[in-house]
């Protein structure tokens, strides 16, 4: 860029092209490291400092999607405080208590895997691309509000958080190992999270108290969200770069070697999810509970099939990644 004279007569250039609305063409293909924090279409004066953001390659992070699905985060945004009524919280059996928070104490560990993999490319993504920052800004602020209240549901009846396994931390450290953006939203956002919508519908229709069923069906909403920008961003790469699929496809590969010698989901959290569908001990409920969980390991894995469909991947190998997907859900 050939410099100007700007305000004052001082040398500048534009970050961008002077109009800023993205479907208008003003998104760059490639963000330069002397635009550095100006706004997109600013003029930059001469001599300002660079700034060398990891992430400035369109193609690498972007989905003409997110700005409308920012639009919707902030349309859906609750208050722990006021749209939970914590008082709907009946006192239930001891072992149906100890299944949920087993279970939550499960889910905060996901969910803190969920907002640091998000947090940590937003400090390394071109403020150029804003749409995109603010969409992961709001994702990270939904995770900590997820965070938030499974910790108070856990803690609601005066508990303490259950356990943490080697196996579930191994299966989320991977995720935050990943440094490729495209491929981490693929592990995290579409895989990851499409199966945690799932677990949370399920728990929506099968927790036995109302304020659990509360906490996750507000939960789920914002994790759709999630995995819709996860799938526009790989539907946007992969429609300039289709030969990108094979490296989403081996790094499920490469995961699930990885964490071939891993117990995945612990037995606490499979039998936790089991007796919450039951909701007693008795032989006939435990039975209906299991089918329950089958039937949701089921619908997990037609929901990664079906993602993985959209994305252009053949039937026979959607079907086989869909299976190689971590044991821990996430």
């Amino acid at each position: 860029h050939a410099d100007r004279p700007g305000p004052r007569g001082r040398c500048a250039d534009r970050a961008g092209p002077a109009r800023d609305h993205a479907a208008d063409g003003a998104v760059a293909a490639q963000a330069q490291p002397f635009w550095g924090l100006a706004a997109r279409g600013a003029q930059v004066e001469a001599g300002a400092p660079a700034f060398h953001f990891r992430l400035s390659d369109k193609l690498q992070v972007w989905t003409d999607s997110a700005s409308d699905l920012y639009a919707q985060a902030v349309a859906a945004q609750w208050n722990a405080d006021t749209d939970i009524d914590w008082n709907d919280a009946p006192e239930l059996p001891a072992p149906v208590e100890d299944a949920i928070v087993q279970l939550m104490t499960y889910m905060v560990e996901n969910e803190n895997a969920a907002l640091l993999v998000p947090a940590r490319f937003l400090g390394q993504l071109h403020p150029h691309y804003r749409e995109l920052q603010a969409a992961l800004a709001i994702q990270v602020a939904d995770e900590a509000r997820h965070i938030d209240v499974f910790t108070r549901r856990i803690r609601r009846h005066g508990r303490e958080p259950a356990l943490s396994t080697a196996g579930g931390q191994a299966s989320l450290k991977s995720l935050l190992d990943e440094t490729d953006f495209s491929v981490a939203g693929f592990l995290l956002s579409v895989l990851g999270e499409g199966t945690f919508v799932h677990l949370l519908q399920f728990l929506q229709t099968e927790a036995p108290d109302p304020l659990t069923r509360q906490i996750c069906r507000l939960a789920a909403r914002d994790e759709a969200r999630h995995v819709a920008l996860g799938m526009s961003h790989l539907l946007y790469r992969l429609q300039h770069e289709p030969g990108f699929q094979h490296q989403l496809a081996q790094a499920v590969e490469q995961r699930f070697d990885n964490l071939a010698g891993t117990s995945g989901l612990n037995e606490e959290v499979f039998d936790a999810l089991i007796l919450i569908a039951a909701g007693t001990l008795t032989p006939e409920a435990l039975a209906r509970g299991a089918a329950r969980v089958q039937q949701l390991m089921r619908d997990m894995a037609d929901g990664r099939f079906s993602k993985l469909l959209r994305l252009g991947f053949e039937r026979g190998h959607a079907e086989r990644l869909a299976s190689l997907h971590t044991r821990n859900f996430m």
